[in-house]
């Protein structure tokens, strides 16, 4: 098996832009790089149920991937569209939300429940594995070891964002409201594309 060549496709999936980076780029930025963990932890759980899953059902999973596509899609664009909504009438710095409200929308559950529905991660799961590692073994140890891999790279671009966010804090807030409108606006061209 070529490791690096799996480790190049997961970094290049992992870091461009997508709904788990936009968001953790956006909290950091406007509370703080450790108000992320919460978030990114629950992106990080439900990436690796997603990395495991397509590890033990990619075969089955293919077979119905058509079918079940457009479901994926439809709830992805519906959530994205939620959360860019969320970022776009996010208040400004002089009329900050509630700090548990803020909690709510960027907790574990938050990031969690974005992975079930995040077509991005499932579509880098089904590759990663169905190319890179089931021609190789079917062993259940290495779906393990390479679910984790797969994860902390992921994770690892979430953190990267979060923390650009968190570095470029006195920029972000002196142009906030151009900031959410460009962070919404992304997500929602993210949203579109599941759809066309």
């Amino acid at each position: 098996m070529d490791i690096l060549a799996l480790i190049t496709y997961a970094i290049v999936a992992s870091f461009t832009p997508g709904p788990n980076n936009i968001i953790s780029m956006t909290h950091a930025g406007n509370q703080g790089f450790r108000s992320t963990f919460p978030f990114i932890s629950g992106v990080a759980g439900g990436c690796f149920l997603i990395m495991i899953l397509c590890s033990y059902f990619n075969l089955a999973l293919y077979q119905y991937i058509p079918k079940i596509t457009p479901l994926l899609n439809g709830f992805g664009f519906i959530y994205m569209l939620y959360l860019a909504f969320i970022i776009l009438k996010k208040n400004t710095s002089t009329e900050r939300e509630d700090m548990s409200e803020q909690r709510k929308h960027f907790s574990f559950w938050s990031g969690f429940t974005l992975q079930l529905m995040n077509p991005k991660v499932i579509v880098y799961g089904l590759t990663a594995l169905s190319v890179f590692v089931l021609p190789h073994t079917q062993a259940q140890q290495q779906f393990l070891l390479y679910s984790i891999l797969l994860t902390l790279i992921g994770i690892s671009a979430n953190l990267s964002w979060a923390l650009g966010g968190h570095l470029l804090q006195p920029f972000l807030l002196k142009h906030e409201r151009a900031f959410h409108i460009c962070m919404s606006l992304l997500l929602i061209c993210t949203a579109i594309s599941l759809i066309k």
